[in-house]
């Protein structure tokens, strides 16, 4: 799911429903409940154009509407307490840099080679969500104690989480020398995550149908 260059056109290429209203609404695709197997296993292609550039939160919301009358779809937001990460700024301080520039239509989280995670333009909100991916064997949503305003560059390098029974001696050197995600935060971004009970949003899908063309 991207957004083409220009700032009109959001593109989405062999996606499920059911994580496409996570990434749209910001939470894991666990969070979104409900609803017939077909959300899950059913793959889409969608090209939504809008009539001009808008920003990227516009854009959010003209998919989210778009979500709304093809699919006929009606969500009921839930909120639970539920176990939780807390992400707050380290006392080491703040290592990302602060980035004023106006959205240039690029993707603003890139995976580059060798365990390594490129942000640039990031806000909070969408950084805990990539949190959430990495750490999804966990289970926990990410909520956001910052109080960091505005968007972020950052380089991101760590040892991601290893399937069960994979040998870590196959990986390259580099790459096994790199800190968990945990100390990585702190080292490089000066951000800590911590494992605590927190209000958690659920979307509890009420009514869906698939298009008819």
């Amino acid at each position: 799911m991207r957004v083409m260059p220009g700032g009109q056109e959001w593109v989405t290429e062999g996606v499920p429903l059911r994580f496409m209203i996570g990434f749209m609404y910001w939470v894991p695709t666990s969070a979104v409940t409900g609803g017939p197997a077909w959300l899950d296993s059913v793959l889409w292609d969608i090209t939504a154009k809008a009539d001009h550039p808008h920003d990227l939160e516009d854009l959010r919301e003209m998919f989210r509407n778009m979500l709304t009358d093809e699919f006929k779809l009606k969500l009921r937001k839930e909120v639970k307490e539920g176990p939780v990460y807390a992400l707050t700024v380290d006392k080491s301080g703040l290592k990302m840099k602060r980035n004023e520039e106006p959205w240039d239509y690029e993707v603003s989280v890139q995976l580059g080679a060798g365990g390594v995670t490129i942000g640039k333009r990031v806000s909070i909100q969408r950084l805990c969500y990539q949190l959430e991916q990495i750490l999804q064997r966990d289970g926990r949503t990410v909520i956001d104690k910052t109080g960091l305003p505005g968007y972020y560059d950052f380089t991101l390098a760590f040892l991601p989480e290893l399937p069960p029974g994979f040998n870590e001696e196959n990986l390259p050197q580099a790459m096994r020398d790199l800190p968990s995600i945990f100390d990585a935060l702190k080292q490089q971004l000066g951000l800590k995550l911590e494992a605590q009970k927190g209000p958690v949003d659920y979307y509890v899908v009420e009514h869906v149908e698939k298009p008819s063309n």
